[in-house]
C-alpha cells in the first residue's frame, strides 16, 4: 500500500515523531525530546490537555519512585502478580508486564523533563486489594498543586477542568477526601482548607494561578514541552495516515483549512482519545440505551481509530469504557461529577423498582459494568436514585459544589432530578417508585446497617470501599441507617471518563493488524488503544498511567527503530 502523492499546494514538514493528541500523548513527546528526537504534537481542539486535563490527574504505577521515597514497600513483582490477577485472560499478559516494568522509569522521566513534583495518595487502596499482589495502602500518586503561570502566554490554551471552582483553590484528590469530611473531622479538614485557600488566593496576589488534579498534570507536561521547544498545533485535524509499503511514514493534517503533510521519520503516535462522543459506535459496540453523557474531551470521536482501521489496524475491547456514575445534569447541562457520595454512610442507591442492585461503594468501572450486565440479562437499570437523609446532607460535600448544610439547588427539583419528603413512603411516591418495594428495601437496609453489615452486597467489606467512607462511623464507615427525615432522592446517570476500547497494540505500543503483525511506524496509546487491563480498572489513575507509560515505551521503541526495514 502506498499513499497517493499530495496536492501541489500541500505544506510539507518533517519530524522524527508525530504525536496526534495532547493528553497523555505529551509524555511520548517529552520522552522523544529527551532521547534527542524531533517531535510535534497536533491537537484537534483549541485546547492542550485532552481528557487528562479533565481528569483527577492521578496515576497508578506499582513500585514507582514516588512510592519508594515515601516509605512504600511495594515491589514490581507484587505489581505484576496483581495486574495478572485482575486482568485474567481479558488482555495480553506481555502488555501488562511491560506497563509495570516501565512505570518507574516513566515517573523519573516526567520528573526530569517537567516542573512537576509528585505525592503519594497513601491509603487510596487498589480497587481490588483482596487479589494477589493487591495493596491496601495503594499505588496511586498525583501531581502537587502547580501554578499555570509557568505557561506564560500559553496559559489560556490549557483545557479547563470538569469542575471549575468559584474560588481559586487547588484541591488534590487526597485533599478532597479530607475536605469532604469537614463536618466529621474538622480538626483535619479546616487546616487543610486554610492551607489551600492561602496557596490559591495568596498566589493570585503575586501572579500565580495554582491548579491541581488533571489540570496540574497537563500543565506540567505542557510546560515541559514548551521548555523543550516542541511544536504544538491546536485546531489541527488528522485526515490521513500516509503509508509506503508496509510502513506508516507520516500523516496528512488539516490546519486552518489547508492541508499539511508531515513526514514522520520514526513513527506516528496516536494518542487522540477514544470514541467517547461518537454515539453511533457507542450504541453499536456498548449499549443501544446509552445517551451522550461522557465526561471525556469533546474532540474524542474515534477519528484516529477509524483512520488506522483504514490501513489494516485491528480493534479490541470496543465494549469497554471507564464507566462513571454521575449526578444527572439539569436540562441542557452535562452530568455532575460524583466522587465519594456513593460510599458515604446514610445513603444507598435504588433502581426504578425501588430495590438496591449493587454495592454502591464499589469502583466506578465495576459499577457501570454491573449496570450494563443487568441490561444484557433482560433486567435493565432504567433509573438510579441516590437516597439519603438530612444528617447525610449536613455532613458531606455533594456534587463537588454543595458544602454540608447547603440546600440542594431549586433547579434540581424543578428539573425532576431531586425530591424531598418527610417520610420514605412519601419520597417513593414522589419519585414514582413502587412504594411497597421501596419501603421494604429501606427496612432491610436500615436493619442490617445498624449492625454495620450488608449481607446483600457486602458494602464496606473491602478496604477500597472504606477509602471514601466516614471513619467516625462505627462499626462500618460506609453504612448508617436512614431513620430520621427529611429524606432525599437525587437522580444518577451512567456517565464515563472516556471509552477504553480501541486499536489493538502490542507490548511496545505498536498497532497490530488482524493477523497479529505490527504496522511499522504506527503506535497507539491512552484511550486510542485497547485497555492494557482488559475489562478491569486496577486502581485510581490507571487510565492516565497507561497512557503515560506507553507514551514513554513508544518513544523508546521509535528511537531504536530501523527506518530501512520493518520490524
Amino acid at each position: 500500500m502506498t499513499t497517493p502523492p499530495p496536492a501541489p499546494d500541500t505544506e510539507h514538514i518533517s519530524v522524527d515523531l508525530l504525536v496526534v493528541g495532547s493528553g497523555t500523548g505529551m509524555a511520548a513527546a517529552l520522552a522523544a525530546s529527551e532521547l534527542g528526537m524531533s517531535s510535534m504534537i497536533v491537537e484537534k481542539t483549541e485546547y492542550i490537555g485532552g481528557s487528562t486535563a479533565r481528569s483527577g490527574g492521578a496515576f497508578w504505577m506499582p513500585a514507582n519512585p514516588v512510592l519508594r521515597r515515601n516509605g512504600s514497600l511495594d515491589s514490581l513483582d507484587a505489581g505484576r502478580r496483581y495486574v495478572r490477577a485482575v486482568i485474567g485472560d481479558k488482555a495480553p499478559a506481555d502488555r501488562a508486564e511491560n506497563f509495570v516494568e516501565h512505570g518507574p522509569a516513566t515517573v523519573e522521566m516526567l520528573s526530569r523533563t517537567t516542573p512537576m513534583r509528585f505525592a503519594w495518595a497513601r491509603d487510596y487502596s487498589d480497587y481490588h486489594p483482596e487479589q494477589p499482589g493487591g495493596s491496601v495502602v495503594g499505588r496511586t500518586c498525583e501531581c502537587r498543586p502547580l501554578s499555570t503561570s509557568i505557561l506564560g502566554k500559553h496559559r489560556t490554551m490549557l483545557r479547563p477542568g470538569v469542575v471549575e471552582s468559584q474560588l481559586p483553590i487547588p484541591i488534590t484528590g487526597a485533599d478532597y477526601r479530607v475536605m469532604n469530611l469537614v463536618a466529621s473531622l474538622p480538626h483535619k479538614a479546616l487546616p487543610l482548607m486554610a492551607k489551600r485557600a492561602f496557596q490559591g488566593i495568596g498566589g493570585r496576589l503575586v501572579g500565580r494561578h495554582y491548579v491541581a488534579g488533571g489540570q496540574a498534570l497537563a500543565a506540567g507536561m505542557f510546560a515541559g514541552l514548551l521548555r523543550a521547544g516542541v511544536p504544538m498545533w491546536t485546531n489541527t485535524t488528522l485526515t490521513q495516515l500516509t503509508v509506503d509499503g508496509d510502513r506508516v511514514t507520516g500523516a496528512v493534517l488539516n490546519r486552518g483549512g489547508r492541508p499539511v503533510r508531515v513526514q514522520a521519520q520514526r513513527g506516528v503516535v496516536l494518542a487522540a482519545g477514544g470514541f467517547d462522543h461518537r454515539m453511533d459506535w457507542r450504541r453499536k459496540f456498548q449499549s443501544e440505551s446509552l445517551e451522550p453523557l461522557s465526561l471525556g474531551a469533546e474532540g474524542n470521536t474515534g477519528d484516529a481509530i477509524r483512520l488506522a482501521q483504514d490501513i489494516g489496524a485491528d480493534i479490541a475491547l470496543m465494549d469497554q469504557a471507564w464507566w462513571f456514575p454521575a449526578f444527572a445534569g439539569v436540562p441542557d447541562a452535562a452530568p455532575v461529577v460524583m466522587l465519594a457520595e456513593r460510599s458515604l454512610p446514610g445513603s444507598l442507591i435504588v433502581d426504578q423498582t425501588g430495590a438496591r442492585f449493587v454495592n454502591e461503594a464499589c469502583d466506578y468501572m465495576s459499577f457501570g459494568q454491573h449496570v450494563l450486565e443487568r441490561e444484557r440479562n433482560g433486567t435493565p437499570v432504567e433509573q438510579m436514585w441516590l437516597i439519603f437523609d438530612q444528617k447525610y446532607r449536613n455532613s458531606y460535600l455533594m456534587a463537588a459544589q454543595l458544602f454540608p448544610r447547603m440546600p440542594i439547588p431549586r433547579t434540581w427539583y424543578e428539573a425532576g432530578i431531586a425530591y424531598r419528603s418527610d417520610t420514605l413512603a412519601a419520597l417513593g411516591t414522589q419519585v414514582g417508585l413502587p412504594v411497597e418495594t421501596f419501603t421494604a428495601t429501606m427496612g432491610r437496609f436500615n436493619e442490617t446497617a445498624v449492625a454495620g453489615s450488608d449481607p446483600e452486597f457486602g458494602r464496606g467489606a473491602s478496604p477500597y470501599d472504606q477509602y471514601y467512607g466516614d471513619p467516625t462511623i462505627s462499626p462500618n464507615p460506609n453504612l448508617r441507617a436512614l431513620q430520621h427525615g427529611p429524606f432525599y432522592a437525587v437522580k444518577i446517570v451512567l456517565s464515563d471518563l472516556g471509552t477504553c476500547g480501541g486499536l489493538r497494540a502490542d507490548a511496545h505500543a505498536r498497532v497490530l493488524r488482524e493477523d497479529g503483525s505490527a504496522i511499522a511506524g504506527l503506535y497507539a496509546i491512552g484511550n486510542t488503544a485497547a485497555n492494557v487491563f482488559g475489562a478491569s480498572y486496577p486502581g485510581a489513575g490507571a487510565t492516565i498511567a497507561q497512557g503515560l507509560v506507553f507514551g514513554y515505551i513508544a518513544a523508546h521503541d521509535a528511537a531504536v527503530l530501523d527506518t530501512e526495514a520493518p520490524r
